[in-house]
């Protein structure tokens, strides 16, 4: 007779029944939850096993029940855990929400393609085999190793919450290397090339994007903050650009020394008193946003197409570095929380350095001019 076997055990029996076209499953009174419930556990096909292995084999789930086990609620617990879609979108982004600035980002990147691999996928049945297999083939695929290395950081962040929650038991994630390739780029102007940008910028055409590029060249702030800066930040008398948490990248408040440069935007931008933001669109009257697009047209009329609006925050840290000024200096300047990433700029010292070694020639071609004779104990400089 062909099809499949059960094996009905308890803790009291255990009884081989064969059953067509079926396959063979081990049948057990749940002892566990005092209802007295039948459960099944599939064992094998009949064209596999004989009856004398089921019985073998059945003794294992047997034993494990008499310990106290529960194969089938260790299986309803694995079912019951929510799948990475649906704990993404309810657990994760409203967590993140109020408290990453970069949580928009997330959803971006989530449905591009972690959806489509994990998201059906339960909590529990996530491998860190799977997402190294994912994080490889998102550079594979074309991407950045910086972009491939995001959407680990991503997952590794989601499901460390998951743990936190009691949600999962462990992050499949942790540990897993990322790419970290320098892949930063930085456009450093020289002398021509930082007037022809000047010039340009200068003209004032069209005025509002050029002083917010003089002001960003001027005082080393990121776009987003002065493009959010307001009037009520501006000390003129204590020349010092006070940046809110709200508009710091480190979410805390910092202040930006205003050089002459930088009083010379204020002055020529022209919304002091009329607008609560420094920077406004002079045709909706609301604070100006885009600027990207006014900036490509800008930099191709410098010969400087490559120049981004972030390179202008570089260039005012050379031009600190270059003037002799520390690290520590920069690194307050630009609001750096990590001194790692302001050593980036340590390249730049490298003409003060080597005017600064210079004094030490100088030094000793100084005392190569001097005789000394020796008589006795005495020494003569001639």
């Amino acid at each position: 007779m062909t099809g499949v076997m059960k094996v009905r055990y308890c803790n009291y029996e255990m009884t081989p029944i064969v059953i067509p076209n079926c396959q063979i499953k081990a049948q057990a009174n749940d002892v566990l939850d005092g209802n007295k419930k039948t459960r099944h556990q599939w064992i094998g096909h009949t064209s596999e096993i004989t009856l004398g292995e089921a019985r073998k084999r059945a003794k294992i789930p047997k034993a494990e029940i008499a310990l106290g086990s529960d194969p089938h609620g260790e299986e309803h617990a694995r079912k019951a855990v929510i799948n990475y879609t649906d704990f993404f979108n309810d657990h994760y982004l409203p967590f993140v929400k109020p408290r990453k600035r970069s949580w928009d980002r997330n959803e971006e990147l989530f449905p591009l393609r972690i959806k489509d691999v994990f998201g059906n996928k339960r909590l529990n049945e996530i491998t860190r085999q799977q997402i190294q297999i994912f994080h490889a083939s998102v550079k594979d695929g074309g991407l950045s190793a910086a972009s491939a290395d995001h959407h680990l950081k991503l997952i590794r962040h989601s499901l460390n919450l998951a743990v936190e929650w009691n949600m999962l038991e462990r992050n499949p994630a942790a540990g897993i290397k990322q790419f970290n390739e320098d892949n930063k780029v930085e456009h450093y102007l020289n002398y021509e090339e930082l007037q022809r940008l000047v010039s340009v910028l200068r003209a004032n055409d069209p005025s509002m994007v050029c002083q917010v590029a003089l002001f960003l060249l001027s005082t080393g702030a990121r776009l987003s903050e002065a493009l959010n800066a307001k009037w009520s930040d501006i000390d003129r008398r204590s020349l010092v650009w006070r940046i809110p948490a709200t508009n710091s990248k480190s979410k805390r408040i910092r202040a930006i020394p205003l050089n002459d440069s930088a009083i010379e935007v204020l002055d020529g931008v022209g919304t002091e008193g009329k607008f609560g933001y420094l920077f406004i669109n002079l045709q909706t009257k609301e604070r100006l946003t885009g600027v990207n697009k006014v900036w490509g047209r800008l930099r191709v009329k410098a010969g400087l197409p490559h120049l981004r609006l972030h390179d202008l925050r570089h260039q005012f840290a050379s031009f600190l570095v270059n003037a002799g000024h520390t690290l520590y200096a920069v690194q307050k300047i630009l609001g750096h929380s990590d001194a790692k990433v302001t050593e980036r700029y340590a390249h730049l010292s490298s003409a003060t350095l080597l005017a600064a070694s210079g004094s030490v020639s100088a030094a000793m071609r100084s005392a190569g001019k001097v005789n000394v004779k020796q008589q006795g104990d005495e020494a003569v400089t001639e």
